[in-house]
């Protein structure tokens, strides 16, 4: 189990830095090619509101939090909300599952082996 943490934090963590990173950088082209006009528009309007920058620099920190293995909770708290509204985009407006599904897959085992202390989020008060 220890193992498999480690790989999936890792991993993760290296897929949000990348493509974060990648918003300003611009290092891998992303097809846009044969995206619904729907997704396009979407995008559009996170990107040219700014938003996209906010989300990114999100990204970028929560991965890194993940890479670097402290704080691995708080990068998870940081990162699920973005991997449910990349889920929404692909499942709704790309209308077919991409990456997402691995990375809620991931996000939600990493919350289960940190399970402790996610704990008091799940108990009565």
């Amino acid at each position: 189990m220890k193992y498999a943490t480690i790989a999936a934090r890792l991993l993760l963590g290296l897929i949000f830095v990348v493509f974060g990173l990648n918003h300003f950088i611009g290092f891998i082209k992303l097809p846009t090619d044969g995206m619904p006009p729907d997704a396009l528009a979407y995008l559009g309007l996170l990107t040219g509101s700014g938003i996209m920058n906010v989300v990114k620099v999100l990204e970028v920190a929560g991965g890194a939090l993940l890479l670097v293995g402290k704080f691995v909770p708080l990068g998870l708290v940081i990162l699920m909300p973005v991997i449910v509204n990349i889920l929404l985009y692909e499942l709704c407006l790309l209308q077919k599952p991409g990456i997402a599904v691995v990375m809620a897959a991931l996000g939600v085992f990493l919350i289960y082996s940190y399970r402790a202390t996610f704990a008091p989020f799940f108990t009565k008060p």
